[in-house]
């Protein structure tokens, strides 16, 4: 299937959504540009619901599906001398062959045939609360409508959050969602890769000047552009010794040292698709016996996280699975104390482990590293129970995985100077993440060409 013939499907979907639920149109947004200061935009990036549906990546665009499966485009008309500046544009004419749409009209003319386009129509559609000032304009078109109300016209009597629509079909990868995410995984496993091998090599020729977070970052840039990725899919983490403890560090100048464990998140977008992925190694290419303690309680923990990752499963379960396995190495390991927090039950019971773990295992990964979908099962009726404080919430039923989600799996250990911690573990912090499909019968890490066991580890940094 050619791209148009996919994204043509995708739109077909949410008209066969809209008349299933009485009808109406859907109206869509891209992302504006964005000014970074004077006389410079940031670099520009599509929404990823347009993008989902179009394949376009022009800035200034709009869509509309009527859910008799006729499909508008707006998007900026040919202006040569714009072109000559900014780049060239696809225009109005040439879109319909292009994207496969119905009809297609310069952005100019969004107003009064988007008006037109709501005429007697049920409903509106749009994302709520994705795009500022969008619930003001759709009021203005329909205003439009309500004015030749007295002509027989009739206006959409209600609006429905088109998210609720497309975050569903997102979940779910087809196959060539899932052909750009391994690419995207193999792309990024392979700057984790060259970043564990700089730091090694750097650390052990003693170059002038040091090894910095930023000069592993520069490697990170090098090779997701190397290989033809656009861009980051978020902002690389590059923490050395104590900045692992910080969730959300960012790469900054601190040196990398002899002896210091470094924790790198990071990963590539591919055509629009996120990769997620972190890997923590010895600076010098070599575990202590305390950093190798803990590296090894968390590689086990995400072992039991993606040993719970198949189909029929809920998305709290790998979570569950390696939570047990944290807490059982921080009782064995002494960061929590048998005498005083008891057994692995005890300790989930009381929350204590949140003082070395305060994540999730996981999230929802495709097109944006943090995915849209709902993590809950749809359908389902909410219940009570309690969390970790014994405080009641009303909360429905985990999400059941199936065959083409995408999660992320990433257990952790960060431990900071405390009364009663072993000093030997203080400033330590471990993160090991990896992207997962589900499939028929479990699921497939599409981010393991980037080694995670410790042996492995060590052998990579010494060839």
């Amino acid at each position: 299937m050619n791209a148009t013939a996919i994204y043509q499907k995708r739109r077909a979907a949410v008209a066969r959504a809209l008349k299933s639920a009485g009808g109406g149109v859907a109206v869509l947004p891209t992302a504006p540009e964005l000014p970074r200061n004077r006389d410079t935009d940031f670099p520009y990036r599509h929404d990823s619901y347009f993008y989902y549906l179009t394949g376009f990546t022009e800035p200034g665009a709009w869509l509309a599906i009527e859910s008799s499966g006729k499909s508008t485009l707006f998007c900026r008309p040919k202006d040569l001398e714009r072109e000559i500046w900014d780049g060239i544009r696809l225009g109005p004419k040439a879109a319909p062959d292009a994207l496969g749409v119905d009809a297609a009209f310069s952005v100019d003319a969004l107003d009064n045939t988007m008006a037109q386009l709501l005429t007697n129509q049920s409903a509106v559609w749009f994302p709520f609360a994705a795009h500022k000032g969008l619930e003001t304009q759709v009021d203005g078109w329909l205003n439009k409508v309500r004015a030749k109300v007295r002509m027989g016209a009739e206006c959409p009597q209600s609006q429905h959050d088109l998210c609720r629509v497309l975050d569903e079909m997102r979940l779910v990868k087809d196959r060539h969602e899932i052909g750009i995410l391994r690419r995207a995984g193999k792309i990024s496993a392979g700057a984790h890769v060259r970043a564990m091998q700089t730091s090694a090599v750097m650390l052990r020729s003693g170059g002038p000047g040091g090894l910095r977070e930023y000069h592993l970052e520069a490697e990170l840039l090098h090779e997701f552009r190397r290989h033809g990725s656009q861009a980051p899919a978020y902002t690389s983490i590059v923490a050395a010794g104590a900045n692992a403890c910080v969730l959300h560090y960012r790469a900054g100048d601190a040196e990398l040292k002899p002896g210091q464990l470094c924790l790198i998140d990071a990963g590539c977008e591919l055509d629009g698709y996120a990769s997620d992925i972190t890997r923590t190694f010895p600076a010098d290419g070599q575990f202590t016996a305390a950093q190798r303690r803990l590296y090894d309680i968390v590689l086990a923990a995400q072992y039991a996280a993606v040993k719970a990752t198949r189909p029929g499963q809920r998305f709290t379960d790998p979570h569950d699975a390696a939570t047990r396995v944290l807490i059982e190495g921080m009782l064995d390991t002494g960061l929590l104390s048998k005498a005083k927090h008891g057994s692995v039950d005890d300790v989930l019971a009381s929350g204590a482990y949140r003082q070395f773990y305060m994540h999730r295992t996981g999230h929802w990964m495709g097109m944006d590293v943090h995915d849209c979908g709902d993590y809950t099962e749809p359908g389902t009726k909410a219940r009570e129970e309690k969390d970790a404080q014994g405080q009641t919430l009303t909360r429905r039923p985990s999400r059941i995985l199936r065959p083409g989600m995408v999660l992320t799996i990433e257990p952790g250990l960060y431990v900071r100077p405390a009364k009663n911690v072993p000093k030997d573990y203080w400033n330590i912090g471990i993160r090991i993440e990896d992207d997962a499909l589900i499939t028929a019968s479990g699921c497939e890490l599409m981010t393991r060409d980037v080694p995670v066991d410790a042996d492995e580890i060590e052998a990579l940094m010494r060839a």
